[in-house]
């Protein structure tokens, strides 16, 4: 018999309660979205008041400033993350049911979406209010794995987004029908907890290193060095995960178990790793360049 770990029974659901015939809950999903940005914004505000941290001891925002860009980057989070995820993942469906797009409450959102809605929002609001985008990028980089580590931890109780079939002693035995159709004769389908390793990588190992560079090391000082590193980190770390992940059902069959979304012959990538890799490339750009010779 294969060792194996029960799913932990914890609701999706934090609470619920119906007012007029209508039904409201708080998911963990939620959640974590609404710690994730407060715990982001009072770490920035944290950092803008303390000049020595920022090139010739000027910080990037004044506190209104940093108050509007959040109100920028919450819309960008949002609506990039679901245009991400009905263009990357699931455009016949969503073509099928446009409706749909906006019942954002079914679920469906793509990081890689709301990472470039960020991008383009902080591109668009630095230059209307004319502020140093390598500073205002670089403090985003300082708490974006609390989100993301939040977020995948969130995914973990949901039961979703999980990792590919397994006998590891740590493989998770998570609930419902699409989770346990392993494609394979076995009693129960164990699984790997992807969902941790994503949090482990992209949030607490990243996390860490981003505070140690800007905080022990004066990284801040030096625009873009952030920036490039979570660009780097993040990419690295969803490229490695995508090898233990359960791709999207939609490029799943008999035919393409591995769920690779691209194929040259042996050799393929997943959804997650095509839209990474070019993340680890624009990494490794924007550490480097500003380090060029003259």
């Amino acid at each position: 018999m294969r060792a194996s770990i029960p799913f932990p029974d914890i609701s999706p659901e934090i609470f619920s309660f119906s007012i007029g015939g209508y039904d409201f809950a708080l998911r963990w999903y939620a959640l974590a979205y609404i710690v994730g940005i407060v715990a982001g914004w009072q770490i920035i505000a944290w950092l803008m008041r303390r000049p020595k941290l920022w090139p010739q001891s000027t910080p990037p925002m004044t506190p209104m400033l940093l108050e509007n860009f959040m109100t920028w980057i919450i819309i960008a989070v949002i609506l990039g993350g679901r245009l991400g995820y009905v263009f990357f993942y699931a455009f016949d469906a969503f073509a099928a049911d446009p409706l749909s797009i906006i019942r954002v409450w079914e679920g469906g959102m793509s990081f890689h979406g709301g990472f470039a809605g960020v991008i383009a929002a902080t591109l668009l609001y630095c230059r209307l209010n004319k502020l140093p985008l390598g500073s205002v990028a670089d403090s985003l980089a300082i708490v974006a794995p609390i989100g993301l580590f939040l977020g995948r931890i969130a995914n973990f109780i949901n039961g979703e987004l999980w990792g590919r079939v397994t006998d590891v002693p740590w493989a998770v035995v998570f609930p419902g029908e699409a989770a346990q159709n392993c494609l394979i004769m076995v009693a129960e389908c164990a699984r790997h907890p992807s969902q941790l390793y994503e949090a482990g990588l992209e949030g607490l190992v990243l996390g860490t290193l981003i505070a140690w560079l800007a905080l022990r090391r004066g990284m801040l000082r030096r625009r873009w060095t952030l920036t490039g590193m979570f660009f780097l980190g993040y990419g690295l770390s969803r490229y490695i995960v995508e090898f233990f992940r359960q791709p999207d059902a939609q490029f799943v069959n008999l035919g393409n178990p591995l769920g690779y979304a691209y194929q040259y012959g042996d050799w393929g990538f997943t959804m997650g790793q095509l839209l990474s890799a070019p993340m680890i490339l624009i990494g490794l750009a924007v550490i480097l360049w500003p380090r060029r010779k003259p």
